[in-house]
């Protein structure tokens, strides 16, 4: 059967492959049992109070039924109040906010609703798959920026001419960074939405892990002069609540922004349920202190992993944001031209440990490995040793 083009420039994803090979070496019987080290999912539980909020509103019949625009205005509302609170921005909960359905949704429609076919946008690389997705699925001419660990992973917009700023529609960037697990910092992102207003230029910032950077303050563009007109952020419950497969997210940006996205999303899907909701305005309003609850445990799994990787020689940076390490190729497998997803399916065949390969998020990440720290430390020094041991 004829499928379309944009399918073929899609590709399957990084996570998609990954699965297929940890579905792989399951059913071979493999030595060890699976550790998946692959996915930014967390294992820690949410808020207690969220999950009997939410339980408590899934028995009311208006859970069950289709949720339009208007339904949200509790959770926008809430949204807007918690803008305030964190960032001492204020937004208007009717203009600025829109309920997503997880924030990779959000990344994905906007391009839809901003660009025609053949309008340039630019991205990060490596970046999420979905930056890039979202501009392939709206036939976007795509240029990317590529990071390099010279400079920290942050951009040098100095790269693109003055004449390519001024063609280009859209720029999706997210930091806190995945999958370098840098944390980046408010000045860059003044700086993108200084381009923004100068070159009349979208500047969509993914920022689902702003409440988990382990070093410094994660930058937010609600702070950047200029997002009223040019902004758009996507946050979500996902990271720092620990509520990854309740897929709750929100965007905040410029009135004109919002309402394309939201004109996009009305003929795509509706809402998320209202009892999800309810929890959503719960984690705001009541438990808006708990992603900072985390660090600890993040910086524990990050600082004991890395001292057995160390240990045996591995070269690693130390991310500033919980979550992930970006694991440098061993430079002998360098040499000998084993590339990322080659050593990645080496790895988990031999070891049981699975991670991403980093070209997954762009040809810049080639060379990398991103391992997800998302088990007890214990766990994760055992998934540690035992990648030591394959690689020797």
């Amino acid at each position: 059967m004829r499928v379309s083009k944009r399918l073929a420039e899609l590709g399957n994803g990084v996570f998609a492959r990954t699965d297929r090979a940890k579905l792989a070496y399951q059913q071979r019987g493999g030595d060890q049992p699976l550790i998946d080290l692959s996915l930014g999912s967390s294992d820690l539980p949410p808020p207690p109070d969220v999950l009997r909020s939410m339980a408590a509103a899934i028995e009311e019949p208006s859970s069950s039924a289709y949720c339009l625009e208007a339904g949200t205005a509790p959770f926008r509302h809430a949204v807007a109040d918690w803008c305030q609170q964190r960032f001492a921005v204020s937004v208007d909960p009717d203009r600025h906010v829109q309920l997503l359905v997880g924030s990779q949704e959000g990344t994905a429609h906007l391009p839809l609703a901003v660009l025609d076919p053949g309008d340039r946008a630019l991205h990060l690389d490596p970046c999420y798959p979905s930056h890039r997705g979202g501009l392939q699925l709206a036939g976007a001419s795509r240029i990317s920026l590529p990071l390099r660990s010279a400079r920290n992973w942050e951009p040098d917009f100095e790269e693109l001419s003055h004449g390519t700023w001024d063609q280009l529609k859209l720029f999706v960037l997210g930091y806190p960074h995945n999958p370098t697990a840098r944390v980046g910092s408010q000045e860059l992102l003044d700086a993108a939405m200084a381009r923004g207003i100068r070159h009349q230029l979208v500047i969509a910032h993914d920022n689902p892990y702003v409440d988990l950077a382990l070093e410094g303050e994660a930058p937010v563009l609600l702070r950047s002069p200029g997002w009223r007109d040019w902004g758009i952020e996507f946050f979500s419950f996902s990271k720092g609540w620990c509520l990854g497969g309740f897929r709750l997210a929100f965007a905040v940006g410029a009135e004109p922004l919002i309402q394309a996205l939201r004109q996009v999303k009305a003929v795509v899907d509706f809402n998320q349920s209202l009892a999800l909701q309810q929890g959503a305005i719960h984690a705001l309003r009541h438990c808006s202190a708990w992603p900072s609850t985390l660090h600890p445990i993040y910086r524990e799994r990050r600082d004991r992993v890395l001292s057995v990787l160390r240990a045996r020689g591995w070269s690693i940076p130390t991310p500033d944001m919980a979550l992930y390490l970006w694991l440098p190729l061993p430079e002998r497998f360098q040499r000998e031209g084993l590339d990322d997803e080659a050593l990645a399916d080496r790895l988990l065949r031999s070891s049981g440990v699975a991670l991403t390969p980093g070209s997954g998020f762009g040809p810049a990440g080639r060379d990398w490995l991103r391992m997800a720290l998302v088990r007890p430390a214990d766990e994760l020094e055992q998934a540690a040793h035992r990648l030591l041991e394959a690689l020797r």
